[in-house]
């Protein structure tokens, strides 16, 4: 196994530190920082560029901490326990810069400062787990190449990590539990199975469990298959199988940032892509004169009717956001989109220049995909106005955000 010794420069996508070794090949190191000389093994080479694996920390960074939990290093989902708060929030806003610039060839953008969360740690109110191979639940380990069981989280809220520990599960075929927990208190877990069969199931605690199916709808097995999330004094009910933002005040932020950016005025129309369970429709609906709204998800369409039935202006439209656009003849003064990770299709960015609003707000889970959609928004005739970053999942190197473009 090669052994090199690393002087670490700069933070990638992906939560990884790097370094150079002689003859300036990049080498990717985990659970490092920039600044760290470091002693590695070379774990994958790709000739190009390489991953390897720490062996020891020669001289560490100011920013280093030490881990709250104990799979850190192991688990999958923490990548960046090692570092202080304050600098985490640095390097996300840093790999946004990176990543506008060498995926979206576009420089000179207004990159403001990572919106802190106020809760670090325990902010997760929804969480996901995979069965191990002995019927015990855990997190997808890429460092071991398998399911790793888990005693402790420090992501999620409480009541969550006790429904967890009281889990007494043995499903065949299980490939994914949900546990998520509403404002009211309430607990939801959500199966999803290889099959469709409902299985036979008895709790002796009040809990809800759905089942959700491959098309992404939920079915009740014991309770409600929902539970309900209160934003900046609004009621959302989320169903099982519809996505909602995992941490409560980073919600909160994200709403914040896009009524900003929006400065909406009365008179003004919003078209919103990928609207989920209406979140975002709610607040932007009390500031435009008319909101058209696009949803694929059924159940999340269900909610959002729910959720918005105490508004008049809002038109909701069932379907894809290419199959509906490109059906609609309309002019809206800003259009926003919050789509999954893997960003607009090449189809919606073209529907989106016929459409042609004069503002743009793109939310992105994904950092990579927002700046390779950011180049053909660019092509499109659109300009990034500003980019804000807000921290939606701390201890990991994943980055929320929320950027206005304008046309012309």
């Amino acid at each position: 196994m090669q052994t090199l010794t690393l002087h670490l420069t700069d933070m990638a996508n992906g939560g990884d530190a790097l370094g150079r070794d002689e003859n300036g090949r990049v080498i990717f190191v985990p659970f490092t920082i920039p600044g760290e000389r470091v002693r590695v093994e070379i774990a994958e080479d790709k000739e190009r560029f390489a991953h390897a694996r720490l062996v020891e920390v020669l001289e560490a960074s100011e920013e280093r901490v030490e881990p709250r939990c104990p799979h850190f290093g192991a688990c999958g989902i923490c990548h960046w326990e090692h570092i202080d708060y304050e600098a985490q929030l640095k390097y996300k806003r840093a790999i946004v810069v990176d990543q506008l610039a060498r995926i979206g060839h576009l420089e000179n953008v207004e990159v403001r400062p990572t919106v802190a969360n106020r809760e670090p740690y325990q902010y997760r109110t929804d969480v996901s787990f995979s069965p191990t191979p002995d019927d015990a639940l855990g997190f997808w380990s890429p460092y071991r190449g398998e399911v790793i069981p888990i005693e402790a989280c420090y992501l999620i809220r409480e009541p969550l990590l006790e429904l967890f520990q009281d889990v007494d599960l043995a499903l065949p075929g299980l490939r994914r539990l949900t546990l998520r927990l509403g404002d009211d208190g309430a607990l939801l877990v959500a199966l999803e199975t290889e099959g469709v069969e409902a299985p036979m199931l008895a709790t002796d605690f009040p809990v809800s469990v759905a089942m959700v199916l491959p098309d992404g709808s939920a079915a009740n097995l014991v309770g409600d298959n929902y539970v309900v999330k209160a934003v900046k004094g609004r009621d959302f009910r989320v169903s099982a199988g519809s996505f909602f933002y995992p941490s409560p005040p980073a919600t909160e932020a994200l709403i914040d940032t896009v009524m900003a950016l929006a400065d909406l005025r009365s008179s003004q129309t919003v078209l919103e892509a990928y609207s989920g369970v209406g979140t975002l429709t709610a607040f932007l609906a009390e500031q435009a004169v008319e909101m058209i709204v696009i949803e694929a998800a059924p159940d999340a369409v269900a909610d959002a009717v729910v959720n918005l039935q105490d508004t008049e202006n809002v038109a909701m439209y069932e379907g894809s956001v290419e199959d509906v656009l490109g059906q609609l003849k309309v002019y809206v003064d800003l259009m926003v989109v919050d789509p999954p990770p893997e960003g607009l299709s090449r189809r919606a960015v073209t529907l989106i220049k016929t459409v042609a609003p004069s503002r743009l707000i793109y939310i992105s889970s994904d950092v990579a995909t927002m700046a390779r959609d950011g180049r053909q928004l660019q092509r499109a005739g659109y300009e990034a106005v500003v980019v804000q970053p807000i921290d939606m999942q701390p201890q990991t190197s994943h980055v929320l955000t929320v950027s206005l473009w304008a046309r012309g």
